[in-house]
């Protein structure tokens, strides 16, 4: 009988190969390229949603501050006849640029996009509380009296 070391060494049915073939690289690439394609334009339009959230959360809390300033002086305007809640200056971050425009009795906030990838957007709100999506990019529904959160063209 043969030592256990010689039997091993010449057994012709012990693969010597260790790698991956080509069909199977093949394989995995066009696996991770049909994954690819479904995840990335789904991330892309969960971005552009989270950051239409933060646009009604801004224009939000504009409004409040401006509700507020009005209950305390009984107008929208300051002495120098601009917004009475002067907007705050954008972060490096931020996705959308807000501006005020306002009259003694009215007042609007708009917040259009300005990152990349939010170009195309604008939102508004007024003294009545009407929520307004005054544009949306291609590909997107508008509806005009609400804030247009989906491609579909639902709400929030």
């Amino acid at each position: 009988m043969k030592p256990f070391a010689a039997w091993r060494t010449s057994c012709r049915c012990h693969r010597h190969g260790h790698g991956f073939t080509a069909l199977e690289l093949l394989a995995v690439v066009t696996i991770i390229g049909i994954l690819a394609a479904l995840v990335v334009p789904s991330y892309g339009a969960y971005l552009s949603r989270s950051r239409v959230l933060d646009a009604a959360m801004r224009l939000g809390d504009h409004r409040a501050k401006m509700e507020a300033y009005f209950l305390d002086r009984r107008t929208f305007v300051d002495g120098a006849g601009n917004c009475g809640v002067a907007v705050p200056a954008a972060a490096a971050g931020d996705a959308f640029d807000v501006a005020c425009v306002a009259t003694a009795s009215t007042y609007r906030v708009t917040a259009t996009g300005r990152a990349a990838g939010m170009a195309g957007f604008a939102y508004a709100v007024d003294e009545t509380g009407a929520r307004t999506t005054l544009a949306v990019p291609g590909g997107w529904r508008r509806t005009p009296d609400c804030w247009t959160a989906r491609p579909d063209g639902s709400c929030i």
